[in-house]
């Protein structure tokens, strides 16, 4: 059982394209983004346990032996959604309806993993123009916003902006505003089944964005509060009889489970 005693068990996983095919980005990002995220968490939450995994990986990095070491999964991806394989979708689904933490980051948004949790097409509008992105704090009293200033100032970002066609968040914590009057919900938090979700737009291949110590903190801090609060345990479908409160039958019906 995950308890606060224990150390936080981090996978960080990255689709890792543009790093093999996009030399400005093998030079921004020598590690890869997937590196300089992990590293950003280190930094942040060094009693950590972070492991690193990438989209050429057997099943992705993610089997099931490795999902069941994660507390927190985050996720990048962008030039390669379609390649994620529909059965490793299928078992990280699983794992955060039992109470794995999930942080997907940017483009992660058009992943089939978020939008199979968020049942929206998790379409935007977008621009990649070197834009400034001012994030303002919305809810400072949330955990998430611990130790940054406000706003965050990124000097160079893709721009992402309204309509982000997402379900209404359980808390909205961050509101970006960009250079060309654009606004977007840039982070926001959701749970699903058991599992802590959130969603946190900055952050791009061309622009330095996962170096920003800003950023870093964020997203370890979205670690952290996306940690299991219990041990995992995917909601489940049980008869109870009457006078019968803590103890239900498995019950098979029409519909498949």
């Amino acid at each position: 059982m995950t308890t606060p005693t224990t150390p936080l068990r981090v996978t960080v996983w990255g689709e890792n394209r543009h790093e093999q095919v996009e030399q400005h980005v093998a030079e921004r990002y020598p590690t890869g983004m997937h590196g300089a995220i992990a590293e950003g968490i280190g930094e942040n939450l060094p009693d950590a346990k972070i492991t690193v995994a990438t989209m050429d990986m057997p099943e992705h990095g993610l089997t099931e032996e490795a999902l069941e070491q994660t507390d927190v999964l985050t996720w990048w991806g962008h030039a390669a959604h379609a390649e994620v394989s529909d059965e490793v979708v299928e078992r990280v689904h699983r794992h955060v309806l039992a109470g794995m933490g999930l942080i997907v980051l940017h483009s992660g948004h058009w992943s089939k993993i978020f939008t199979k949790l968020m049942g929206t097409t998790c379409t935007l509008r977008w621009r990649s123009e070197h834009d400034q992105e001012l994030v303002w704090t919305v809810n400072p009293q949330h955990p998430i916003t611990r130790g940054v200033p406000n706003p965050i100032v990124i000097p160079e970002q893709e721009m992402y902006g309204e309509y982000f066609d997402v379900p209404t968040p359980d808390e909205l914590i961050f509101i970006s505003g960009f250079t060309g009057g654009e606004v977007f919900r840039s982070g926001m938090t959701y749970r699903r089944g058991f599992g802590k979700v959130f969603f946190f737009s900055p952050g791009d291949q061309d622009f330095p964005v996962y170096h920003h110590r800003d950023v870093r903190r964020v997203i370890a801090n979205g670690v952290e509060w996306a940690r299991p609060e219990r041990e995992r345990e995917t909601p489940t479908l049980l008869r109870y009889e009457t006078g019968q409160y803590f103890q239900g039958a498995d019950y098979e019906g029409a519909l498949e489970r």
